[in-house]
């Protein structure tokens, strides 16, 4: 099921090859073709690989690319870690070198806390990943490259990056766990791409009350509130006239009458002060 790259003269040979068919449940058209490649340089942790790939799963991300995974690769915990984003691990492919797991993009990011000296573009991740998101859609592969656990990644490797990206964290705790870089990143990527759309969006299931139930509810609440006493004789009508400038700012739909009726009824019958 992983994918390993060995080098064969000029090009790279693909052992044990794993894909997804084309409409299974892990599958998605939009990360496989047209997003950027998440690439982890000497990642030590399974747990840390886990967590990216599930974090690369929320976002619409499904390549990954490791170099020189330390300890080997598979990982035991790994597919536990990924919280069922597995389909991202299947598809993983592992490189013994950054050059060689960077040789077919056309452009790469480098993500870093710390400043690198290098006369290179510095990006927060929003513009620079409006930036990945343009050259994407003109057909090429960006890939976003991402250090090791303790130290992250070195000058040399930064070197190869077309530009750096930083995130706005504060000076007394910079330091991100990789599965957050990862997932700050596939954020601004879903955005940048215009895939931002929420999964539920919270619309009224009831149509908005009419006139007729309003001013009935109104009615009623004002009835209900005579009999239990609550009014001031000389301050009735703008007590009154307050609380229905208060319920329209509830724009109140048809189950909120309702909702709010049953609630006077029940006092009512409670208190016992019910019309005749």
């Amino acid at each position: 099921m992983w994918q390993n790259r060995r080098r064969a003269g000029p090009c790279l040979v693909a052992l044990c090859p794993s894909s997804l068919p084309p409409g299974s449940a892990a599958f998605s058209v939009e990360s496989v073709v047209t997003a950027p490649i998440v690439i982890l340089v000497e990642p030590q942790l399974a747990e840390n690989i886990g967590m990216t790939a599930r974090a690369m799963a929320n976002f619409g991300l499904s390549e990954l690319r490791l170099v020189a995974p330390k300890n080997g690769w598979p990982k035991k915990g790994v597919r536990e870690a990924a919280s069922g984003a597995t389909h991202v691990l299947d598809r993983a492919t592992v490189y013994a070198t950054l050059p060689e797991a960077i040789a077919d993009l056309h452009a790469l990011f480098a993500t870093t806390a710390r400043e690198r000296g290098q006369m290179k573009r510095v990006h927060a991740p929003e513009p620079a990943l409006a930036e990945v998101a343009e050259r994407i859609g003109r057909g090429e592969r960006i890939g976003l490259m991402f250090g090791r656990e303790r130290v992250g990644l070195t000058n040399d490797e930064v070197s190869l990056a077309d530009a750096i990206v930083t995130f706005p964290v504060t000076e007394e705790f910079p330091s991100l766990n990789l599965a957050q870089a990862v997932l700050l990143m596939g954020y601004e990527w879903r955005r940048a791409a215009g895939l931002a759309t929420l999964r539920f969006s919270g619309e009224m299931l009831s149509p908005p009350a009419t006139r007729e139930a309003l001013l009935s509810l109104f009615a009623n609440l004002e009835a209900t509130l005579e009999r239990a006493g609550f009014y001031a004789p000389e301050k009735r009508e703008i007590i009154a006239r307050n609380m229905r400038d208060m319920l329209h700012r509830m724009s109140m739909t048809e189950q909120d009458v309702r909702t709010f009726r049953g609630a006077l009824r029940a006092l009512d019958r409670k208190t016992g002060t019910g019309a005749e």
